[in-house]
């Protein structure tokens, strides 16, 4: 009888056997990458509080920016196959997937999504190879979960757009050659595509930051940026549009935390085999193997949702309130697998020397980050009952 894998994917009902025979390669394929290319560089990143920017043309070589996209050279793959990418990325580092994560669905999709064909032929294939970068500019220092509250404004005079305002939290901003940038007009909320060098347009990396550390984030300014009537995102219609950007990213983190929490199992697992303590390795103790089943049964429950919610996706049925669901639960229960991997460890589990407390300290910004816990819920809470609580 075949027996349910413990390593490295926490497999127990054989989920992967679904897969396709191009899901499973890509996945190898990715796996091969970062653990060869990106985990020797990623100890260093993180205690140096910067992103290893000499392997994004490499990650564009792997093509797993925007992959989910159709058109202008891109993959257009399958949403359980931009899943597996994402779960790969994370398994390293929560920094390196929301490197890719930005870039293919906060920058490529709103283009793809809302863009001019003029947009969309110039940006998408140089944001896909890598040989440029994006950020995405919605929230603001008094913003926070309310994006409606924004105070960025953009008029249009004497033909040209000027924006001016600021962005707070903006990944990958000191990296950006293009920034996707939402502010409010006459019109309502619009989207437009500034490139970083434009003048009056300043960026300014925020440092001290005790999780993340391996992802640049930046704030942004704008003072009298003028641009081209070109630069609207022509498609793009108020507050629903950046929503439905977030949408997108809050799904590829719903898969890529599985990957941190699956990282933290097979660590702490390798570990309680081998620590030898009061004469027996842990691994033996009643109370170890119930956290270890606990945690194969989160990580399973997580897997499930994910690929559920990948099917409705691929079928065009998604709601966000779905994605709300799986970015919730799988934040959560991999931020208390992370918790409990590093008390396994004791001691240990505070050092570098492992990934537990790197990742644990990641899934703290998570666990707030594209939509917070207690928002997910919310929005989860006003499906079940039809009123809206905040």
């Amino acid at each position: 009888m075949k027996m349910p894998q413990i390593s490295p994917n926490l497999d127990f009902l054989w989920l992967e056997d679904s897969l396709t025979e191009e899901q499973n390669l890509l996945q190898k394929t990715v796996r091969s990458f970062v653990d060869k290319e990106v985990k020797p560089l990623i100890k260093d990143a993180y205690r140096n509080e910067e992103f290893p920017i000499h392997i994004i043309p490499r990650i564009g070589e792997l093509g797993v920016l925007g992959p989910n996209l159709s058109g202008y050279g891109l993959p257009g793959l399958d949403n359980i196959s931009y899943g597996l990418i994402m779960r790969e990325l994370e398994r390293c580092d929560s920094g390196l997937r929301s490197f890719a994560s930005v870039q293919g669905a906060l920058v490529m999709y709103p283009i793809h999504a809302f863009g001019s064909e003029e947009q969309k032929t110039h940006w998408l294939p140089l944001l896909a190879s890598g040989k440029a970068v994006g950020c995405f500019g919605l929230t603001e220092e008094n913003g926070g979960s309310d994006p409606g509250a924004m105070k960025t404004k953009a008029e249009f005079r004497g033909g040209k757009w000027v924006i001016n305002g600021s962005k707070m939290w903006i990944t990958n901003g000191n990296l950006a050659d293009v920034a996707v940038v939402w502010a409010k007009t006459d019109q309502g909320m619009r989207g437009f595509l500034v490139p970083t060098k434009t003048k009056g347009f300043l960026v300014k990396k925020m440092e001290g930051k005790l999780s993340l550390r391996a992802s640049v984030t930046s704030e942004l300014y704008f003072d009298q940026v003028e641009l081209p009537e070109s630069a609207i995102l022509p498609k793009a219609d108020g507050l629903k549009s950046p929503l439905s950007c977030l949408t997108q990213a809050r799904y590829g983190i719903a898969w890529g935390v599985l990957g941190a929490a699956e990282a933290c199992v097979e660590e702490g697992l390798n570990y309680v085999k081998n620590r030898i303590l009061f004469g027996k390795p842990l691994s033996h103790t009643q109370l170890i193997q119930a956290k270890l089943a606990r945690m194969a049964t989160r990580i399973t429950t997580g897997q499930l949702l994910v690929m559920r919610v990948g099917q409705l996706k691929d079928e065009g049925s998604l709601h966000f309130s779905q994605v709300s669901m799986a970015k919730q639960n799988n934040v959560e229960l991999a931020l208390e697998i992370a918790r409990s991997v590093r008390d396994m460890l004791g001691g240990n589990g505070i050092m570098d020397e492992y990934t537990v407390m790197r990742h644990m300290c990641n899934l703290e910004t998570v666990y707030t980050y594209e939509g917070t816990n207690d928002i997910h819920l919310l929005i989860i809470g006003a499906q079940m009952t039809g009123t809206q609580a905040f």
